[in-house]
């Protein structure tokens, strides 16, 4: 594909396009951002949501452009991807974005981005299309990233409980409020450092097949700054209809609880992004939040929520790929 193959005006639309993805990703998960501070009563939710979004961009100038990397040269081989292919993998996104969210279900949507690209390129030139690596790196992830955020949410709660063992529970309930502020800003961060740089690669895709950038130059500036500005305003206007299912649904919470939450959340954020994996934000916390009430009574935890939940892991690759595969081929004949 190349740069007189592509119009300006398309470039444009597209990149409109790939930024509303980025709001519609901060609008999203929000939720996982601010439940937790939201359910425990550490923040209204309007504080939240700015406390959440200050964090979401300040990610800009704390991780490097691995993940960015990932999405745009290692999912899908770089000389199959034109208009179309990112077209339909962000139309097949935001449909299955918008689809969850009416429902309330917190499904992820960095997988509806990948798979959205698999199902496009896939749809386009078959399973040749993709790069096996880095696909098989973001579907192990699916699991790793939820029992990585059990298992730390898990013993960070076992370990806070033998720590504050004598404390009164008044003046425990006084502290982690106020710890509760950093490990939200901690797991803010790793979300705004993980998700933005997704749509960072899709643009960055978008500018090497349109012949707009090389594939050895860095990505422009203003890419990295509107995807993390577009991330932020997402999250400042919140995704209201997940908070409910992500802060109580799954178990109660107290502000202990959800230091320990957050803590373990960010912790796998952190080291997926400097790993270079897109990982899930809603896997990850939640995954964090099972681990906390497990770790206090094992029916502590409605089990039956959380198997709903990981339903919509399972289908939002495969449910994504085949909207994004249909989006690609409506737009091969419209355009």
């Amino acid at each position: 594909m190349t740069s007189l193959s592509i119009s300006i005006e398309m470039i444009i639309f597209l990149i409109a396009l790939a930024l509303i993805f980025d709001f519609m990703n901060g609008f999203h998960d929000a939720a996982n951002s601010i439940a937790t501070i939201v359910s425990t009563g550490v923040l209204k939710p309007q504080y939240a949501v700015a406390w959440a979004a200050f964090f979401n961009f300040l990610a800009i100038a704390i991780f490097q452009l691995k993940v960015a990397a990932t999405v745009g040269k290692g999912t899908i081989d770089p000389v199959m991807v034109d208009h179309f292919v990112i077209m339909g993998a962000l139309i097949g996104a935001i449909t299955w974005n918008v689809i969850t969210w009416y429902y309330g279900i917190p499904s992820s949507s960095s997988h509806a981005l990948i798979g959205g690209l698999i199902g496009a390129a896939v749809a386009k030139a078959g399973t040749g299309a993709l790069v096996s690596s880095g696909v098989m790196k973001t579907v192990l992830f699916i699991f790793v990233s939820p029992l990585l955020g059990f298992l730390l949410g898990s013993t960070l709660m076992v370990l806070v409980a033998w720590i504050v063992r004598r404390s009164s529970p008044r003046r425990v309930d006084r502290w982690f409020r106020r710890l509760q502020l950093v490990s939200a800003s901690l797991y803010s961060l790793g979300h705004g450092g993980n998700d933005a740089q997704k749509t960072i690669g899709i643009i960055w895709m978008l500018l090497i097949a349109s012949g707009v950038s090389g594939s050895q130059e860095p990505v422009p500036m203003w890419v990295i700054v509107s995807c993390y500005v577009a991330i932020a305003m997402g999250t400042l206007f919140g995704g209201w209809r997940i908070v409910k299912t992500m802060g109580q649904k799954i178990t109660k919470l107290k502000p202990v609880g959800g230091f320990c939450a957050e803590t373990g959340g960010a912790i796998t954020l952190f080291t997926a992004t400097a790993m270079g994996i897109p990982v899930s934000t809603t896997h990850t916390i939640t995954g964090a939040i099972v681990g906390v009430g497990a770790a206090k009574k094992f029916n502590a935890v409605r089990w039956g929520v959380a198997g709903g939940i990981v339903w919509a892991w399972i289908l939002t690759i495969p449910c994504s790929a085949f909207m994004a595969a249909v989006a690609w081929w409506v737009s091969q004949q419209i355009f």
